[in-house]
Formats: C-alpha cells, sequence, structure tokens
C-alpha cells in the first residue's frame, strides 16, 4: 500500500492505558467504525509473542476496512505481520537502516522535530512525518512542545504528507488551521472517550474542516 496524504486525516495511535472492559483490538474497531483513516499499533512494554499476535489480530481487522496498519518501532513485527508500515523515531534504527529492510513497497513514518530532521528524512526514505508534540500531553512525558511556526516550516520543506501530534483534542484541533498538515493523531483523545465511536466521528468532521475539505 502506497502513502496518501488521505491516511493521515484521522491517524489514531493505539495505547492500551484505557483498555478496561472493552479489549485493544474492541477499541479499534470501534475507532475504525468511526472513521479513522490510519491504525498505528504502539507496544512498549508487551512481550514479543503477545505484540505479534495482537498485531496480526489488528492487522486484519484493518485490512477488512481498508485502512493502512502501521506498527510503531518494531521492524520485526512488522514485517512478520505483514503490516503496511512502520513508524519510527529520531531515537530509534535510522530510517535509511529501516527502509533497507523493509524494502520500497512498505510505508514508512518518522518522527521530526525540526526542518533539517524532516529534509533527512525524507531522503532516507520517509513516505510521511509525524510531528509534535502540539500541545501538552501525558502520553510522552520528554516530548518537547512544537511550535506552529515549526510546523508550518516543516510542512512547506518537505514533499510527502506531514500529520501533527501530541496533545490534540476537539477543542484545540482548530488551532492547527492553516499550518500545512495532512491531519492529526491522537492516542488519548480517542481511546480515552467513553464512546470511542462517537468520538471518531466527530474528530473526523473536525480534521476535515481543519485541512479544508
Amino acid at each position: 500500500m502506497k502513502c496518501d496524504s488521505r491516511h493521515m486525516l484521522l491517524y489514531a495511535v493505539t495505547d492500551r492505558a484505557w483498555t478496561g472492559e472493552q479489549t485493544l483490538k474492541q477499541q479499534v474497531e470501534a475507532a475504525l467504525r468511526g472513521g479513522v483513516t490510519c491504525v498505528q499499533l504502539r507496544e512498549k512494554e508487551l512481550q514479543e509473542t503477545a505484540f505479534l499476535r495482537e498485531a496480526r489480530e489488528i492487522c486484519g481487522l484493518c485490512r477488512r476496512y481498508g485502512v493502512p496498519f502501521i506498527v510503531n518501532d518494531s521492524v520485526d513485527i512488522a514485517l512478520a505481520c505483514g503490516a503496511d508500515g512502520v513508524h519510527v523515531g529520531q531515537e530509534d534504527m535510522a530510517a535509511g537502516d529501516v527502509r533497507r529492510r523493509v524494502g520500497s513497497d512498505m510505508i514508512l513514518g518518522v518522527s521530526v522535530h525540526t526542518v533539517e530532521e524532516a529534509r533527512r528524512a525524507v531522503r532516507d526514505g520517509a513516505d510521511y512525518l509525524g510531528c509534535g508534540s502540539v500541545f501538552p500531553t501525558s502520553t510522552k512525558t520528554d516530548a518537547d512542545r512544537m511550535s506552529v511556526e515549526t510546523l508550518r516550516a516543516i510542512c512547506s520543506a518537505v514533499p510527502v504528507p506531514v500529520v501533527a501530534i501530541g496533545g490534540i483534542k476537539e477543542d484545540n484541533l482548530s488551532a492547527l488551521c492553516g499550518s500545512g498538515v495532512d491531519g492529526a493523531a491522537f492516542v488519548s483523545g480517542i481511546f480515552s472517550a467513553e464512546n470511542i465511536e462517537e468520538s471518531c466521528r466527530r474528530l473526523r468532521a473536525l480534521s476535515e474542516r481543519m485541512v479544508g475539505l
């Protein structure tokens, strides 16, 4: 699957911190029903066998909805489960090394914080960029804030889609209007919601308005 800017519109990043009565798979399916356009599975603590089993389940789910499935950090898991892509940060495997491992067909996303990092990621084969944290966030306590001016500069500097991430909620999404981003990524904004499907429907409409669709 090739990366398309439309995939960035409503980008869900999982976090099992909010699993309770529902499993993570059930939460992801609710998000898919609500209109998310991409799903990234992020697991920092799960043992590899369980991670792979979960990745295969959610990959199959995303296939049924025709939505790209991305694995965070783990190239091995992404390849083993047949994911559409893998996403890496600046502290993970270098983007160029990831591209060599996964080949030309797998989507490669890279987290960046500066124009220089953005240009380098694209040179190294990134298909899209994740930029943030654009607002304060509790899910990544070590994340530095990114100004809207920097976000705008990155969007202007690269030819690939850009998704904003970090502390984005229904009540602050409109602040990204005019920044040039192709969409927004949500963690708690989706998975902490009491009704994930309905929350995603509202976020989808707000995201479309934000990018001018």
